[in-house]
C-alpha cells in the first residue's frame, strides 16, 4: 500500500467516524435538553420566556458542534490538507 492510498483510506474513515460520532452525541444532547426544558416548564409555568430563551440559545450551542464535525469531515474528504505532501515531493520530479 502506497502513502497516497493510506492517506485516502485514513481519510476516508476520520471523516466517517467524525460525521458519525459527530451527530449522534449532540443529537443525544439536545433531546436531553429539551426533555430537561418541558421537565422544567412543567414544574414553573410562570419562568417559560426565561427557560424557551435560555434553550433555544444553548440548543443553538450544541448543534454548532454538529456543525464543526460536518465542516471537518467535508474538509478531510475534499480540501484534505495532507495531500500536499504526496503532491509536493511529485512535483519536484
Amino acid at each position: 500500500m502506497d502513502s497516497s492510498t493510506l492517506i485516502a483510506t485514513a481519510s476516508i474513515i476520520t471523516a466517517g467516524l467524525t460525521t458519525g460520532i459527530g451527530c449522534m452525541c449532540p443529537a443525544l444532547g439536545e433531546g436531553r435538553s429539551v426533555a430537561t426544558a418541558l421537565t422544567s416548564l412543567a414544574q414553573q409555568p410562570d419562568a417559560s420566556a426565561t427557560i424557551t430563551r435560555t434553550l433555544f440559545v444553548g440548543l443553538a450551542m450544541i448543534e454548532s458542534t454538529a456543525i464543526y464535525c460536518f465542516v471537518v469531515s467535508m474538509i478531510l474528504i475534499f480540501a484534505n490538507p495532507f495531500w500536499n505532501h504526496i503532491i509536493a515531493p511529485a512535483a519536484g520530479k
